[in-house]
């Protein structure tokens, strides 16, 4: 998920490290996972991201933040990007760079949109499209901590096409005690789907999240307008704001 910088909150302290592709997923029509081996990497938290720099022959350099999609896994990191048309970055990331190839990394970055092994509330996950990346990274964390903190997952996309990380979230919810995740379809929904297709409102939270008492700690990831919706809906539900951590995305120039 690539992500537009918010001035004033990100560290820039971290140096550039040359990291190598070593493998490569598809994940839809429109987006890859980058499996990059980063030379003495200092770990992540889940919900952290990382600044990307290509340099171009004549010495042009253009720089997009992702989203981390892995749990920490010593030097190995993963990024899944989707590739926005008429983009600098994320065309180059998806469609031309290749295993063997090295690019140009600096993180991890952020400590406030984090989910902590540690911590032993009720977790509510809501993404919208690509928003899903960082919010797998805590899915998977909590898998290979063994964490039995119980995890809800509403995820809103146009079709069953659009789907990032398809596969393993039908497997996780089959082998995952705790973990549950429900869809909302906006433009087309499977055959036998039971409601129509529609943006994600009151109804779909309030059925699929945690309720207030419980006092679980949210995490809303997608477009700005997504997240501003759901985030409203959340407060207004009676979750405590100070719960509700939110991270958005929009125009980068990809």
């Amino acid at each position: 998920m690539a992500r537009a910088a918010v001035p004033g909150r990100l560290n820039r302290a971290a140096s550039w490290r040359v990291a190598e592709l070593v493998e490569t997923r598809n994940e839809t029509d429109t987006s890859r996972t980058l499996v990059l081996e980063v030379p003495d990497w200092p770990g992540h938290l889940p919900g952290q991201h990382v600044d990307v720099r290509l340099t171009a022959p004549d010495g042009y350099r253009a720089e997009r933040s992702y989203s981390i999609a892995s749990a920490a896994d010593g030097n190995r990191v993963e990024l899944t990007v989707q590739r926005v048309p008429d983009g600098e970055v994320s065309p180059y990331l998806v469609d031309v760079l290749s295993v063997g190839d090295p690019v140009e990394i600096r993180g991890p970055v952020g400590g406030w949109f984090v989910w902590r092994a540690a911590d032993t509330a009720p977790v509510l996950l809501v993404a919208g499209g690509s928003g899903i990346v960082p919010l797998m990274a805590m899915v998977r964390t909590r898998r290979a901590a063994g964490s039995r903190v119980p995890f809800r997952l509403i995820y809103s996309v146009r079709t069953d096409r659009d789907v990032y990380f398809a596969e393993e979230l039908r497997r996780r919810v089959r082998d995952d005690q705790g973990l549950d995740v429900s869809y909302v379809y906006t433009r087309e929904t499977p055959d036998g789907w039971p409601t129509l297709a529609g943006r994600i409102g009151v109804a779909e939270v309030n059925s699929h999240g945690w309720p207030p008492e419980l006092e679980p700690t949210c995490f809303v990831c997608g477009p700005t307008g997504f997240v501003e919706t759901v985030a409203d809906i959340l407060v207004a539900l009676g979750h405590d704001p100070r719960r509700v951590k939110t991270e958005r995305f929009g125009p980068t120039g990809g």
